[in-house]
């Protein structure tokens, strides 16, 4: 934390910084928690850099997964609610890395295009897990539009991220942990330079449907292909 107060008029250095430690302590937690991870295509990440990295969200051992996978250069996005958690919060203040209020639409899509702004002027990567909250029971949720909106900004492709069996080693709601096979696929990108705003949702559907397609039966909506919820983000 004291190398990121030295380093706050350069952030992106702050970015690179949180990068190389989510690299070292992502993996750590992953190994502590009982989980080798098995990740299909991790030769991808760096070589498609910059993109923007959407993965499903199930667990809180995702987090810990995506801060070890992303690349160097490449900046999380959470909620702005992260900044409230003791300790977590101000380090990930601190990093650099970005944050957006879903709680005010208004002040989500002003997030955004600072978000676009940033990636822009570093041609950083962005990793986002568009679901926005995790799943009880580890089956997809309706994507948000804010990673739609960053790509059409930035033109950056879409690479998904499919976490498989993260939601059964640590379940939401609880602080057990139970080593269970955790298999990660990286696919391949997904063009976005002709992507518009007026079809932003159908775009959102367009990768919500190659999540459903990956994922194994268990992780599947139960319910028709959900309808992409009206916010920015």
């Amino acid at each position: 934390m004291a190398i990121a107060i030295v380093l706050l008029p350069w952030r992106i250095l702050r970015i690179k910084l949180c990068n190389y430690y989510g690299k070292l302590i992502g993996y750590s937690i992953v190994r502590i928690a009982g989980v080798n991870p098995v990740v299909r295509g991790m030769e991808k990440i760096n070589r498609l850099h910059p993109a923007i990295y959407v993965a499903n969200h199930a667990s809180t051992l995702d987090a810990f997964l995506s801060i070890w996978l992303c690349p160097i250069g490449g900046s999380g996005v959470m909620k702005r609610q992260v900044y409230k958690i003791p300790f977590f919060g101000q380090l990930y203040f601190l990093s650099g890395h970005l944050a957006l209020n879903r709680e005010n639409k208004t002040q989500a899509i002003a997030a955004i295009d600072d978000i676009v702004e940033v990636v822009r002027r570093h041609r950083i990567s962005i990793w986002i897990m568009p679901e926005g909250t995790r799943s009880r029971d580890g089956r997809l949720l309706p994507f948000k539009l804010g990673f739609v909106h960053m790509a059409i900004a930035t033109g950056l492709p879409i690479v998904p991220v499919i976490y498989h069996g993260a939601h059964k080693t640590w379940v939401k709601g609880t602080n057990y942990v139970e080593p269970t096979p955790v298999e990660i696929d990286v696919l391949d990108p997904v063009p976005t330079t002709n992507w518009r705003a007026e079809t932003a949702r159908h775009h959102a559907e367009e990768i919500h449907q190659i999540f459903v397609q990956h994922l194994r039966d268990d992780q599947k909506p139960l319910a028709p292909p959900a309808i992409v919820k009206d916010k920015a983000a």
